[in-house]
């Protein structure tokens, strides 16, 4: 039976993985633009770390990214994590709008009529002549396997109207 004064033991391999953990955490802020950097509320040798971490190549970024890793123990990790969140909320948000893009053009491409209603349901500013006209032009350059520029007219055109 455990005294309540003993502390767990921590493995060998848990703090492994929290070591990597923290350099990854390390290798994120050292691939951020300054600007973003800043807006971090970290020490000035971490800072300063992150900073010549950014000019340099293969094993002295490595042993780099290692000491970051080694002053990141001394810092905030969550507050760090929750920043880097925020500030990469944004591009995801748009990486899923390009993709819900993508996928309507595709649904379009396959679906016929009824995607092209599914479409107009979605975004109620389409006009449906040119929906399917954009449509008929991509079947036929995929046909005469031309260069997709009905297609990327079509993405543009969603692109467009959802905004």
């Amino acid at each position: 039976m455990k005294d309540e004064n003993e502390e767990f033991i921590i493995s060998k391999s848990q703090v492994k993985r929290e070591m990597q953990a923290l350099r990854d955490l390390g290798e994120e802020l050292v691939n951020l633009p300054a600007a973003e950097l800043n807006k971090f509320d970290i020490s000035e040798s971490l800072h300063d770390a992150i900073s010549l971490a950014r000019n340099l190549k293969r094993e002295a970024l490595r042993r780099q990214l290692q000491c970051i890793g080694k002053l990141l123990r001394q810092e905030d990790d969550v507050a760090i994590k929750q920043t880097l969140e925020h500030i990469s909320q944004p591009q995801r948000d748009e990486v899923k709008a390009f993709h819900q893009l993508e996928k309507w053009r595709d649904q379009l491409m396959a679906g016929g009529d009824e995607a092209i209603n599914q479409t107009i349901e979605s975004l109620p500013g389409a006009d449906r002549q040119h929906l399917r006209q954009l449509v008929r032009n991509a079947h036929k350059e995929h046909e005469l396997e031309k260069p997709p520029k009905s297609a990327r007219l079509l993405f543009q055109y969603l692109k467009d109207l959802k905004k």
